[in-house]
């Protein structure tokens, strides 16, 4: 949509996500497992956050983590997942610009709270295996102040620089988005005016962001293998390999799925452009299905949290039944 302003130049007032432009005549048929993964990363999600409230004995900052990025999970999935069904289903793919650069905020400050996570998570696994003596000083219930601080200001402020920069430039007359999301490089490409600032924007806070904790957490992976080959003691290896296996899980698959989307976005002329969009809409959806998960399959504690709600609950209702009778 366009509108006149005072100067007779056009401004357009919303922009229209495409989504998939190739498939859009079987597109329909993708929200079935998207909407699956949506339902199960917020179900499960929700089901972590409530044993680790109800627990007490899970009030631990290893487990503060995880209550984290449970919470950042159903933010990222929450922004992006609910418009695309939207477009899958009813055709909604008209965006408001307003509500376009708040998506792009939410992304750009969420998913890299998800990595910094992963990085404070594996400090966390660091100090309890390379230093166990040190572990109840350094991570202590003031450290976990502090990471929760440095995780949501860090990326929160850099965060805004992208939806900032992209809302001063000027929008003429094109307004298709081809991708499912307001992306920065999506929206950005649209503007009349130069957007390298923007690009390189992008790029500079992505390596920060991302790329540096990617760096300390494989730095911090290292030293751990090291020093978990060395224990002597019967069956230490394996607990200690056991402890870090639902968090090296989830961080394999969270920088793969991201390495994979970037290399497929630079090969973008050799690929059909829907290969791109489809990870991109995957990679907000799959680790926030998978993490809650894969912890509550790998954590005893989770686990068994969830069976005493799951039995409690069943108790209660077979409590109001006799009741009743």
């Amino acid at each position: 949509m366009l509108t006149a302003n005072a100067t007779s130049s056009f401004q357009i007032s919303h922009f229209v996500l495409i989504c998939f432009p190739n498939i859009q005549s079987w597109q329909h048929w993708l929200s079935i497992p998207l909407a699956l993964l949506l339902l199960s990363a917020i179900v499960a999600n929700i089901l972590i956050l409530a044993v680790i409230q109800r627990e007490r004995h899970l009030h631990e900052p290893m487990y503060f983590f995880i209550a984290l990025l449970a919470i950042l999970d159903l933010v990222v999935c929450l922004s992006t997942i609910p418009k695309i069904l939207g477009i899958l289903w009813f055709n909604w793919k008209l965006i408001d610009l307003h509500a376009c650069f708040l998506q792009m905020y939410f992304v750009n400050s969420f998913v890299p709270s998800q990595s910094a996570t992963f990085l404070v998570m594996a400090f966390d696994r660091y100090t309890a295996i390379c230093n166990p003596l040190h572990y109840p000083s350094v991570i202590s219930s003031r450290f976990v102040s502090q990471a929760f601080a440095f995780i949501l200001l860090r990326n929160l402020l850099v965060g805004i620089g992208n939806p900032v920069l992209a809302a001063r430039l000027p929008y003429c007359s094109r307004n298709i988005i081809e991708n499912c999301i307001c992306g920065v490089i999506s929206v950005t490409s649209l503007a009349c005016g130069d957007s390298t600032i923007n690009k390189l924007y992008q790029l500079a806070t992505g390596f920060i962001l991302l790329g540096i904790d990617f760096i300390f957490i494989s730095m911090s992976y290292c030293m751990i293998f090291r020093v978990v080959m060395k224990l002597q003691a019967e069956g230490a290896a394996a607990t200690a390999f056991s402890t870090c296996t639902p968090h090296f899980i989830l961080i394999s698959f969270f920088y793969t799925l991201l390495l994979v989307l970037i290399f497929t976005n630079t090969m973008r002329k050799k690929i059909p452009p829907d290969v791109p969009i489809l990870l991109n809409v995957f990679h907000f959806v799959v680790p926030s299905a998978m993490n809650p998960i894969v912890y509550g399959l790998r954590s005893k504690d989770i686990k068994q949290g969830i069976k005493k709600m799951i039995g409690k609950g069943n108790t209660n209702l077979n409590v109001k039944d006799n009741a009743t009778n």
